[in-house]
This record gives structure tokens, sequence and C-alpha cells, in this order.
């Protein structure tokens, strides 16, 4: 009995200490779903393209148009 005490009590250890070094490191954000607090909307994504030159004026508001809605 002693020895699946030990075995459970550094299993427990180890769980700590990886939460803590995730939470640390920013895991405590939700995680990869589309509404995490760590990733950017299809929006952002395209007016960041655009901004870098990626894709033209008429194809960033075509886009847009459609992200928002309004076919």
């Amino acid at each position: 009995m002693g020895i699946i005490l030990m075995i459970l009590f550094w299993a427990a250890v180890i769980l700590v200490l990886v939460a803590a070094i995730r939470w640390l490191m920013g895991g405590h954000r939700e995680g990869p779903g589309p509404l995490g607090a760590g990733h950017r909307t299809a929006l952002e994504i395209l007016e960041e393209r655009f901004a870098r030159g990626e894709i033209e004026r008429e194809e960033f508001e075509e886009r847009r148009r459609l992200l928002s809605g309004r076919d």
C-alpha cells in the first residue's frame, strides 16, 4: 500500500508542477478554440495581409464584405 501512495504522491507533484509551468507561460488562457484569447479573428488576419501588401484593396474589401455577412 505504501508504494501506491508514493506513486500517487509523485504523480500529483509532477502534475502540479506541469500545471504551474503552463500557467506561468501563458497556458492559463483558453485553448486553441476559435474564441481563445490568444487567437486572431479572420478580419484581423485579413487586415494584416492587406497592410503587408499581400492582397490588393479590391480583394480586401470583397473579403471584408463576405466576412461581415453583407453579400
